[in-house]
């Protein structure tokens, strides 16, 4: 006689033996899903989502992955199971990567929260959300499908907003036409974001000038790590009358962000070679014999090494918060800050200062970020120019400049992991340099933009440094209204000092 079993017949048992290898067949489907897309992720885009291009194939796919992967599971648990099994995947295989937007997150500055938040946060935008909205939206209309009273609509629902942030993401970069005094766009004129290939990577420079005939003046942003081309076009805008203002994104920076890879190509060096190569191709096309630099911060550094080696390259070189020595500098700061502390009676700062001990520090860029938000305890007062106030709030530029046009969004994200991930790779390759002892002497024009309001670590090697220089031509303008940022600070300023100074002197008059 047969024997019945948990009081159903043989072929009940099979159909509940089927059901159950049917659930277990999809969340292994499901589970592979995860696991490939975060391969071929971790393998693809290791820094996750550098291009407009990347970060929609990653949304749009990990959509669809995740639509497949809860069709096939058909149980809510795929919603959480997918995107988890993509990240562990993705982590796993992009290991190697480094820098702070990649390692092991840290929340215990503001700084390591930014980094949080531009590495893995976007990541997980574009990424995790879409695996679980898809999973899902597959999960819903699959139980629909089979009958089940399960409706699709909420999670329909929830993937009108990853729609939206795809068309966001097709939003183009821009640079809006140079304006006459009439407002409108000035026939001829340049206007354009493009890319040069620079030692073998596409890196993004802006180009502005009322006319392709003026003198160009190629603009190097500080940092390193720094994107300035919204701030270069709303504050060097009355330049454009008399130059084409190049502003370059130097390599791994805000629209150059995908060059940062190969780390070990992210020199001094190299970056050394990246400027001069850029000064020969905007002399070829604009047909001049040499072009103006303009220094700011860690571009002030930049533009020095490039003199030296190119001086043929170059009409002169204009320094803005010109630095000398970085570690001298971070020494004078660091002591500074601790005399201040003690001075005010801030035991807090004092103990978190001298816990961090003398540097160069050796957990760059954390310190580094802490000491810099203290900068404001040590600069002497001063009152930035109403102009400067007006036009910098009238541009609404954003966190670093994140809101200007000149960047797609995705770049807007590559601005702050710019930021700072190429401080942490090149700063600490900064430290030997002291131009008193490197660069006594220049063979081109050289003029010293002083703020008054520097602080005293920065200004006292420059002053010193530019005393003992030996130059063709050598001058400084010292403005009692202006800090670190003089050439901004100060635009209205800087005009008149290269048009009524600086290209009398060193402008060849054309036949």
């Amino acid at each position: 006689m047969a024997t019945r079993a948990f009081g159903t017949t043989p072929p009940a048992r099979a159909a509940v033996g089927a059901s159950v290898l049917a659930a277990g067949a999809g969340t292994a489907f499901a589970f592979a899903v995860g696991a490939v897309t975060g391969v071929a992720a971790g393998l693809a885009m290791p820094r996750g989502p550098v291009t407009t291009a990347q970060a929609l194939a990653l949304l749009l796919g990990c959509l669809a992955a995740g639509g497949f992967a809860g069709a096939a599971a058909r149980s809510r648990w795929a919603v959480l199971l997918v995107p988890a099994v993509h990240l562990l995947a993705f982590e796993a295989v992009r290991y190697g990567a480094s820098g702070p937007t990649v390692d092991l997150p840290r929340f215990d500055t503001a700084f390591g929260v930014l980094a949080f938040l531009v590495g893995r946060g976007v990541y997980a935008l574009l990424a995790l959300a879409p695996l679980a909205v898809g999973s899902w939206l597959g999960v819903a209309v699959s139980r629909r499908l089979a009958g089940e009273d399960v409706s699709w609509l909420p999670a329909a629902a929830a993937a009108l907003p990853l729609v939206a942030l795809a068309a966001w993401l097709l939003v183009p970069a821009r640079t809006p036409p140079v304006l006459g005094d009439d407002g409108r766009p000035v026939p001829g004129s340049v206007a354009e974001l493009t890319s040069v290939r620079l030692g073998g990577r596409d890196q993004a420079v802006m180009l502005r000038g009322r006319s392709a005939d003026l003198p160009v003046l190629l603009y190097l942003a500080g940092g390193p790590g720094q994107s300035d081309l919204p701030f270069s076009r709303v504050l060097l805008s009355d330049l454009t009358a008399s130059f084409v203002v190049a502003s370059w994104d130097q390599r791994g920076t805000g629209r150059s962000y995908a060059a940062i890879e190969p780390l070990e190509e992210l020199t001094l060096e190299r970056a050394v070679a990246d400027t001069i190569e850029l000064a020969e191709h905007l002399r070829a096309r604009f047909g001049e014999e040499k072009v103006y630099l303009l220094g700011e911060s860690w571009g002030t550094t930049l533009g020095v090494l490039a003199v030296q080696r190119r001086p043929d390259l170059f009409h002169a070189l204009v320094g803005s918060g010109q630095m000398v020595s970085q570690s001298l500098t971070d020494r004078i700061v660091w002591r500074d800050l601790l005399s201040h502390a003690r001075e005010v009676g801030d035991w807090d700062l004092y103990d978190r200062v001298l816990t961090l001990g003398e540097p160069p520090y050796d957990d760059v860029p954390w310190s580094n970020a802490f000491v810099m938000t203290n900068y404001w305890r040590l600069e002497p007062p001063y009152a930035p120019p109403a102009a400067y106030v007006e036009r910098g709030t009238s541009a609404r530029l954003g966190f670093y400049g994140v809101l200007g046009s000149e960047y797609a969004p995705i770049e807007k994200a590559n601005v702050l992991r710019g930021l700072i991930d190429v401080f942490w790779a090149l700063y600490p390759q900064l430290q030997e340099i002291d131009l008193r002892r490197d660069a006594p002497r220049l063979e081109v024009p050289f003029y010293l933009l002083d703020g008054k309001g520097e602080l005293r670590g920065r200004r006292e090697l420059a002053l010193e440094w530019f005393e003992a220089l030996d130059a063709p031509i050598k001058r400084v303008f010292a403005f009692e209204d202006a800090g670190h940022a003089v050439a901004f600070e100060q635009f209205e300023a800087l005009e008149r000092i290269l048009v009524d100074t600086v290209l009398p002197e060193t402008y060849p008059a054309r036949p």
